[in-house]
């Protein structure tokens, strides 16, 4: 007699026909999370950082467009040193005994804003391979130089 017969005769067995979900659940709960964090990661060009340092914006008002507003300030970070772009102008800052020109950067941010002290808006881009600190360290010079409204460009220097 074969197991797969439902009929409650004698000798013969009933058959268990009950399938286990567990493992498609858990296969598609992480195939979801998945999903979900990279969607988000693939839609992103730039993330704006420093907005709360001068509060929440409320409807009521309108931003404000400084003269200086459409010179372009740039800061990239790459394993070989700092480039830093003003407007149409590049500043490469090439790495002194191995170590990056901090002193110098900042030296070129504060001459950037003596020539338009009404920028406060950079953007800042670096190298995938790079550790984070590094990053850290070139937003913290932006800081020191006057420019609290720092965008993060992902996708590396170009």
């Amino acid at each position: 007699m074969s197991e797969f017969q439902t009929s409650s005769g004698k000798g013969k067995r009933r058959t268990n026909l009950e399938l286990n979900l567990v493992p498609f659940i858990d296969l598609m709960s992480v195939l979801i999370t998945f999903l979900l964090i990279t969607a988000v990661w693939n839609q992103v060009s730039m993330i704006q950082i420093g907005s709360s340092l001068y509060g929440k914006r409320t409807d009521q008002q309108q931003p404000q467009m400084t003269p200086d507003a459409d010179v372009p300030l740039k800061v990239d970070i790459s394993n070989r040193g700092y480039t830093m772009t003003l407007g149409r102008q590049v500043i490469n800052l090439p790495m002194v005994k191995g170590d990056y020109d901090e002193v110098g950067l900042v030296a070129q941010l504060e001459k950037a804003k003596q020539l338009y002290p009404n920028k406060t808006d950079a953007a800042i881009a670096m190298s995938d391979e790079l550790p984070y600190e590094r990053l850290i360290r070139g937003m913290d010079d932006m800081l020191k130089a006057g420019f609290p409204a720092i965008s993060v460009l992902t996708g590396g220097p170009k």
